[in-house]
């Protein structure tokens, strides 16, 4: 850390100098354009730089199948927008791992192919990217899922089971943007205004976002247990129904709760949601009781069943504690 004393020249104006050693290192001359970003009592500063598409190359020599599609998930989420590929000849395998990895991302296409390199860029503006909507379309499909995996397994409908399954991939890809959009926030003061959310808001939003995309898993792993059960008993359906009613009305609360404006509102909210999750527990402890008289293989999925509704809940209640915390009076 460095200290300087501000200064006041001509009467009116307040100085303070720069440290050399950051200044050289950074590019910082008589002349130079800096940027300031005003942020409560802190005032960041930047030099001032052309928006530019930041490129990244990556050597996939020795990457293939879920490791290298994990690799170029990880620089799309690191911030590239152009991410080369090289590798002394790329096989057809790296290339239909280098496939997937793109359906997986949104906005993201393959610009260029040669023997040794594969060039994929993303077509979106990060400025008109907003955290607040992917977290809400998340929230909208994970929520929707959940229900949807409870009436599949209720109503033995494979067909609703199956498409579940199929929406998990769309949380996954708005979660990876929610964690692209997040990190910039970190490295960048400009990103964060350009979004216009604070960046502890940002903070709150990709946690959340976490546990949403939780929440998406455990519905598609409901749906995934439903495709091998056949008929369950009446009274365990409705057991079931109402415990997904029970972890939904905390997910509806918690996430009510984040986006409330009103602190006193968000505080209502978030208390609540927490108090219905110690409910649920007492709920799940009832429907277990339940299914002692099963056949040991159902009674086993369908306590999986049963965990997995209870664990969305406590996702809930994660989100709720977020938004308590998000609507507490800030030092």
């Amino acid at each position: 850390m460095e200290t300087r004393k501000v200064q006041v020249t001509g009467g009116s104006t307040y100085t303070v100098s720069l440290p050399k050693d950051w200044a050289t290192d950074n590019g910082v001359s008589s002349g130079t354009t800096v940027e300031f970003y005003p942020e409560d009592d802190s005032l960041l500063l930047t030099p001032q730089s052309e928006s530019e598409r930041q490129e990244g190359t990556l050597d996939v020599s020795d990457l293939e199948g879920e490791r290298l599609t994990r690799a170029v998930m990880t620089m799309y989420v690191s911030g590239f927008d152009i991410i080369r590929l090289e590798a002394g000849r790329i096989t057809t395998d790296q290339r239909r791992a280098i496939r997937d990895a793109t359906q997986s991302l949104v906005g993201v296409e393959v610009l260029e192919e040669t023997n040794d390199s594969v060039v994929i860029q993303d077509l979106l503006d990060s400025s008109e990217l907003s955290i607040v909507n992917a977290v809400s379309r998340m929230r909208l499909i994970a929520t929707s899922m959940l229900a949807d995996a409870v009436t599949a397994l209720v109503e033995n409908d494979d067909d609703i089971a199956l498409d579940v399954i199929e929406r998990d991939d769309d949380v996954d890809r708005l979660w990876l943007v929610v964690s692209r959009i997040f990190r910039a926030t970190l490295r960048s003061p400009r990103a964060a205004e350009e979004l216009g959310v604070p960046r502890e808001d940002c903070f709150d939003f990709h946690s959340s976002a976490r546990q949403l995309e939780r929440v998406a898993d455990h519905a598609a792993k409901i749906s995934n247990l439903a495709l091998k059960l056949d008929e369950i008993p009446e009274d365990v359906a409705e057991a079931l129904t109402a415990l997904h009613n029970d972890a939904s009305d905390v997910l509806e609360k918690s996430m009510d709760a984040l986006f409330a404006d009103d602190s006193s509102e968000a505080n209502e909210l978030g208390h609540a949601a927490r108090q219905a999750v110690l409910e649920i527990d007492e709920h799940t402890r009832r429907i277990d009781d339940m299914l002692r008289d099963l056949a040991p293989v159902q009674a086993q999925s369908l306590g999986l069943i049963v965990d997995s509704l209870s664990r969305s809940a406590d996702y809930g209640g994660n989100i709720a504690e977020t938004a308590l915390q998000k609507a507490a009076p800030r030092p």
